[in-house]
């Protein structure tokens, strides 16, 4: 070999061997490579273990106390309104739906015996004229004439009636004569019902029940039950068989004569016990009426009396019988237009009262009630 090919060949080795340290000492020598940052869209997640998350606590709210209820100066100091809605959450719905009756709204029941144009010659008659005026008074007064089973459907539910409502209860049997002659005027004119207290005695002549079943179905005599024998009023030592005779005797022949069953019971004679409203109840009946004069009637809201009063001993106490809707008052006819003002001041100042107490009572229903028994719609 030649000393030129020779140095050649060395040459070539020498560069060659260099450009491989070159090259392997530029990748061990070379700092790390950045890692290029994450893009703003993607943020980075960092795993962390899942927390169970805290409900937040929800206020419990106090329902306040309710305030008591009615009461009023106008009444008798003996005659104490009693209230006989056992549900107070029912009573608040229905005392405050606006579709119902409002607070304040007051009714009063008149019997009728006698009206005659001859001189008066008992207690129970009153004079025509008399009768005229009290009628008219009542209209005067802003009063409308109701059926009983408007009445019942107030005191029982608060249903809406005339904010000053009267039942005209017409004791004892008549002839169709009396009505059209005494209320049919008060029909034509008011569109006022009248109910007859009816006996419904064995014996009753056929042509005295074709003219009262005659009137029943005409719609304005609303025909209620005053019992059978009548004569001898249910007293506490009467017996369950007399009692039920009075009571049952008058539906079977409410059915067969009239074709409807008798909702209130008029007591005959103004007798009464605890154990004559438990079989009217059993019987079917859903109110009483006794001849105690002691005030209006309002929802949830029946004057009575607790004891024997001296200065009106015919006016058997009712408070025993724990039941208000089976003894409710009556006004006599020949009194009653001198509390027709108290009446109206009664139902104005129960709903001034009871607008008061509206927020607080509201407050209670909405915490105590509206969950089962649903919200109040708006006024």
């Amino acid at each position: 070999m030649s000393r030129f090919a020779f140095f050649t060949r060395v040459g070539r080795q020498t560069a060659l061997v260099a450009l491989v340290g070159l090259t392997a000492g530029c990748s061990l020598g070379r700092a790390p490579q950045t890692p290029t940052p994450a893009s703003p869209s993607t943020p980075t997640r960092t795993l962390q273990p899942s927390a169970t998350p805290v409900p937040t606590a929800t206020p419990v709210r106090t329902p306040p106390a309710l305030p008591s209820p009615f009461s009023t100066d106008l009444l008798n100091p003996r005659d104490t309104p009693r209230t006989y809605q056992t549900d107070t959450c029912q009573y608040l719905h229905d005392r405050w739906d606006p579709a119902n009756s409002p607070p304040g709204t007051v009714a009063m029941v008149i019997m009728f015996h006698s009206v005659t144009e001859d001189p008066i010659s008992n207690p129970n008659q009153i004079s025509l004229a008399a009768f005229q005026g009290l009628m008219e008074g009542l209209k005067a007064a802003g009063f409308e004439a109701v059926r009983t089973t408007q009445l019942a459907d107030f005191l029982e539910r608060n249903v809406r009636i005339p904010p000053r409502s009267v039942l005209l209860v017409a004791d004892d049997r008549h002839y169709g004569a009396y009505f059209e002659k005494l209320f049919r005027p008060y029909r034509e004119r008011f569109g006022w019902p009248v109910v007859n207290s009816w006996i419904s005695a064995e014996g009753t002549a056929p042509d005295l029940w074709a003219d009262n079943s005659d009137l029943e179905m005409q719609g304005w005599v609303d025909h209620q039950a005053h019992g059978v024998v009548h004569n001898i009023p249910i007293w506490p030592g009467s017996t369950d068989a007399y009692i039920l005779g009075e009571l049952q005797g008058s539906v079977d022949a409410f059915e067969e004569h009239f074709g409807k069953r008798p909702i209130a019971f008029i007591w005959p004679g103004g007798g009464f016990s605890p154990r004559a409203a438990e079989l009217a109840r059993q019987t079917g009946y859903q109110l009483g009426f006794t001849i105690n004069p002691r005030g209006p009637v309002m929802f949830n809201w029946v004057p009575l009396g607790d004891q024997e009063d001296p200065m009106r001993p015919s006016y058997q106490p009712e408070a025993g019988v724990n039941d208000p809707l089976m003894v409710l008052p009556r006004y006599w006819d020949t009194d009653a237009i001198l509390y027709l003002q108290d009446i109206v001041a009664i139902g104005e100042q129960a709903a001034e009262q009871a607008e008061q107490q509206r927020s607080t009572e509201l407050d209670f229903y909405e915490i105590m009630c509206a969950s089962t028994y649903g919200v109040l719609p708006p006024p």
